[in-house]
């Protein structure tokens, strides 16, 4: 299998919400890990990846075209938009040799989409069970939830700009939830 069709979307071709009111677009393949241990993975993945874990419950840290999620108390998801998943995955091993960890790479598995603008959050609140207001779920909060009947991991980057996670497999169910919330928002 060539690199192209292995990264081939499952939303080629897939009309998304497109307003002035709320945007939704898939964003380029991005390397993922999910990484599990205890406080003593912070420093060498801070140093090998460039963005420390955050140790506060729902909190994200990013520098550029790399974050860190909080997932749990012993979990992160790195995502990197910069890199290839191989040597990045390499690097962060090596950091971490001697330590207790558990590295993923996760990077095919998961589609990304971003939805901004004006009604981003209400367009996300017809099928998301979180009060997604700012003062309930402000800019850098990350956490897992679903979207209807799909598991998302939902992180807030701006007041108007959310990054969606989730299963490749995953991805047509929520861009026809998220399409259909438009539909009857009438901002899509």
């Amino acid at each position: 299998m060539t690199p192209d069709a292995a990264r081939r979307s499952p939303l080629q071709g897939r009309a998304l919400p497109n307003s002035d009111r709320a945007r939704v677009k898939e964003l380029p393949f991005a390397a993922r890990f999910l990484l599990r241990g205890g406080a003593e993975v912070v420093d060498p993945v801070a140093t090998a990846f460039g963005v420390a874990p955050p140790t506060r419950p729902v909190g994200s840290a990013s520098e550029g075209v790399r974050a860190v999620l909080w997932l749990g108390p012993d979990e992160w998801l790195l995502i990197a938009e910069d890199a290839d998943a191989l040597p990045l995955g390499a690097e962060l091993e090596s950091a971490l040799a001697g330590v207790f960890h558990a590295l993923v790479d996760v990077s095919h598995r998961q589609v990304a989409l971003e939805v901004t603008g004006p009604g981003a959050e209400r367009l996300l609140g017809a099928a998301v069970p979180l009060d997604l207001d700012p003062a309930a779920f402000p800019v850098g909060m990350a956490t897992r939830t679903l979207l209807m009947k799909a598991e998302i991991t939902l992180w807030r980057r701006e007041p108007e700009r959310f990054r969606l996670e989730t299963l490749r497999s995953f991805s047509p169910y929520v861009a026809a939830v998220l399409t259909q919330a438009a539909r009857d928002q009438e901002i899509g």
